[in-house]
């Protein structure tokens, strides 16, 4: 356990296990979940969203323009779906692999100086984890959202199952709570300026307050997440009504095949 990060080797993760790579000068960080047998599954933007996650796509995800030359395999999605299998190769892009740690206490966590590295919460049996992350694979996990549905909010889910009640807030993600958290704290100790001259008090209470609106908004703490199944993700999330529509369109097909063929 680092104070940064945990930074391990190939042999040691174990499928379920919640990994992440730094990316672009580690600017940010990728996640995915190990499912064994080198694969990971992880979550990046789809291809075909008119979005803004479409535009910096090439900034927060790789590129799957060249095939793997190891695993045909790799860089399997279904349709409009941005969960992604790849190969442990392609996903580290030459990065050094870390594991994401889980069940830290708070003192952990308030410790580590970056977001995005570990939570409190606890995670579910590797069995049930692994099952999450190939049943998304075969169904989405809706759509990409930099703050509130990213790569790293797809593998907290597959590890714990828990689900954000509060859709306007912020999501599981570490990352995002860290990029709020530091202007909030420069808000809330603002006004603790006048009361403190000097520049190592004023820095002492800032960092203070970015560590707790970060340990705020970690799911292990937090009161507005539930356990959702992965089979009833898509209720949760309001896609239902999306696989609904789209059932009532392959009906009415059908039966005007039929009425076709009945002439």
């Amino acid at each position: 356990m680092g104070l940064l990060s945990h930074r391990v080797e190939r042999n040691e993760i174990k499928p379920g296990d919640h990994i992440y790579t730094y990316r672009a000068v580690f600017t940010y960080s990728h996640h995915g979940i190990f499912v064994g047998g080198s694969k990971v599954v992880h979550f990046r933007p789809g291809r075909n969203l008119n979005s803004i996650t479409e535009a910096s796509s090439d900034v927060y995800e790789e590129s799957m323009s060249s095939p793997c030359p190891t695993f045909p395999d790799c860089g399997f999605r279904q349709p409009n779906s941005g969960v992604v299998l790849s190969c442990l190769d392609c996903f580290l892009r030459s990065g050094s692999l870390y594991c994401f740690e889980y069940g830290v206490t708070p003192s952990v966590f308030l410790a580590k100086l970056r977001g995005g590295t570990c939570t409190t919460a606890t995670s579910d049996a590797p069995e049930a984890v692994v099952h999450r992350a190939m049943y998304l694979l075969q169904n989405g996990f809706g759509n990409y959202d930099v703050f509130q549905n990213n790569c790293e909010d797809f593998a907290m889910y597959c590890k714990t199952g828990l689900l954000i009640v509060d859709k306007q807030g912020v999501g599981r993600s570490g990352q995002a709570s860290s990029v709020i958290g530091a202007p909030l704290a420069a808000i809330l100790s603002s006004p603790l300026k006048l009361l403190m001259p000097s520049p190592v008090g004023v820095a002492t209470v800032t960092a203070g307050m970015y560590c707790m609106s970060r340990y705020a908004t970690d799911i292990g703490v937090r009161t507005d997440v539930i356990k959702v199944a992965a089979e009833d993700l898509a209720v949760n999330l309001g896609w239902g009504g999306h696989h609904e529509e789209e059932e009532v369109e392959v009906a009415e097909d059908n039966e005007a095949s039929k009425r076709q063929l009945a002439r």
